[in-house]
């Protein structure tokens, strides 16, 4: 129930999804001859070119991929690296029957490094089939393709393709893993996505250290750098804003302890 709702919710979140049926809506008005159509209308183009060309994507990432630092690479080496899914594009895949990256793709690419950097740890996917409404293949199915091309040898990967959200993603690794007291575990995933990981993870009883990947901004000199178009300002509002609203949701749920977990 939780799932199917946040997938609904998240839809009619999204700034770009909202402006546009707002703007719909005032289309909609005007044409049964309400003044109030023309208004609504200018509101929602306003918002999408401020959307689109202002920092505001940029502004509210920067907290976000900030928050969390790389772990050390000095120390013990790790038991293992966690890396979430959200890198495949399981329905594409599922069709064409073939390999299909979104735009983290980096979450899986930095592991081609991890496996040769730290050679004993065992690589721990984790990730099933996020969509709502098509079926595909599993993340975790297309993972275990990439990281054998990268070399990696099959008993060193561990898979988990049930999981749906982070925090599914957070309880079923830690199933997977069984990880032992006092062993180290890096966490792979999307720098403005580590906020939450991290919570649920902690939440899950799993200590993990960040290992972010995947930045969409170069550092707080992008706060005052607009976009040059507005598809690539929206994308990343929208991303921003899907991440906040899922992290408030996650604390007001209880599935973390705080609305922006510390370091």
């Amino acid at each position: 129930m939780f799932f199917a709702l946040s997938k609904i919710l998240g839809f009619v979140t999204l700034p770009s999804n909202a402006l546009s049926l707002l703007g719909l809506g005032g289309a909609l008005l005007a044409a049964l001859g309400f003044r109030a159509g023309a208004p609504v209308m200018a509101v929602a183009i306003l918002g999408l070119a401020l959307g689109g060309l202002s920092p505001l994507g940029s502004l509210l990432l920067l907290p976000l991929e900030e928050r969390f630092p790389r772990a050390s690479e000095s120390g013990p080496e790790p038991a293992g690296i966690v890396v979430l899914g959200g890198s495949f594009d399981t329905v594409v895949a599922g069709a064409r029957r073939d390999v299909a990256l979104t735009e983290a793709a980096e979450r899986l690419t930095a592991v081609a490094e991890l496996a040769r950097r730290w050679p004993e740890a065992r690589i721990l996917f984790s990730g099933g089939s996020g969509t709502l409404l098509f079926d595909g293949a599993t993340e975790a199915d297309l993972a275990l393709r990439v990281f054998e091309s990268f070399g990696v040898a099959r008993e060193r990967i561990v898979l988990e393709g049930a999981s749906r959200n982070t925090v599914e993603n957070a309880r079923l690794s830690r199933e997977a893993a069984e990880p032992k007291a006092g062993e180290r575990w890096l966490l792979v995933t999307s720098a403005y996505h580590m906020p939450r990981a991290i919570g649920c993870f902690r939440a899950a009883d799993f200590p993990v250290e960040a290992w972010p990947v995947d930045y969409r901004t170069r550092g707080y000199e992008d706060a005052f750098r607009p976009f040059g178009s507005v598809s690539a300002g929206l994308r990343r509002v929208d991303i921003a804003v899907r991440e906040w609203v899922g992290l408030v949701t996650y604390w007001l749920l209880g599935y973390v302890s705080a609305p922006l977990p510390r370091p």
